[in-house]
């Protein structure tokens, strides 16, 4: 697998990371649910060729996503990749469901901390939201503590917001819709 540098940030990243949004699923009486076993395989599969970066988030698979994520990273797999997952910006109304969701996604992930936290799907309305509850000050105090190593933000709106959200905080990274 080859790699190049993460930006600045110090180390080198697989040119293809595995986003967790679309994992395999089967028909159950339930409804479509993941293919939990197939799901874990193919995460670990992407890890023992070369990937070293995994995308997921509260919401991807109706939650299920941070869960099976978490179970494909036992047995040291942890260690050989680094893991993102997103704040899912809709679903907060105070600074308190910041801290509660992210305690629930660690706990899914079943990890003290993770690599990469995003704010996810990032639009006017959202970046507003974030000003006002100073969630940026939030992330800055679960970096201080360790639970994060790099703050960022996925992106759903106009140049003209990206540009002011982009503008407004030293990011350290900013996922943008581009997949192969």
């Amino acid at each position: 697998m080859q790699t190049k540098d993460f930006g600045q940030l110090g180390f080198k990243t697989s040119i293809f990371g595995m986003g967790c949004m679309r994992l395999p699923e089967v028909q159950t009486g339930e409804g479509r649910q993941v293919n939990e076993t197939e799901a874990i395989k193919m995460i670990r599969y992407a890890i023992d060729h070369g990937v070293n970066y995994l995308d997921t988030a509260y919401g991807y698979h109706d939650g299920a996503s941070e869960l099976i994520v978490g179970k494909a990273l036992q047995d040291g797999y942890r260690d050989k990749t680094k893991l993102a997952t997103k704040l899912p910006l809709w679903k907060v109304k105070t600074f308190a469901d910041c801290e509660r969701i992210f305690e629930e996604q660690l706990a899914k992930l079943q990890v003290e901390s993770v690599d990469f936290y995003l704010l996810h799907a990032v639009k006017a309305d959202r970046w507003q939201k974030v000003q006002e509850l100073k969630i940026l000050e939030f992330l800055e105090e679960l970096r201080k503590a360790g639970k994060i190593k790099y703050i960022g933000f996925s992106f759903h709106d106009q140049l003209e917001v990206f540009k002011e959200v982009i503008d407004a905080y030293p990011w350290d990274m900013c996922q943008i819709q581009l997949n192969i």
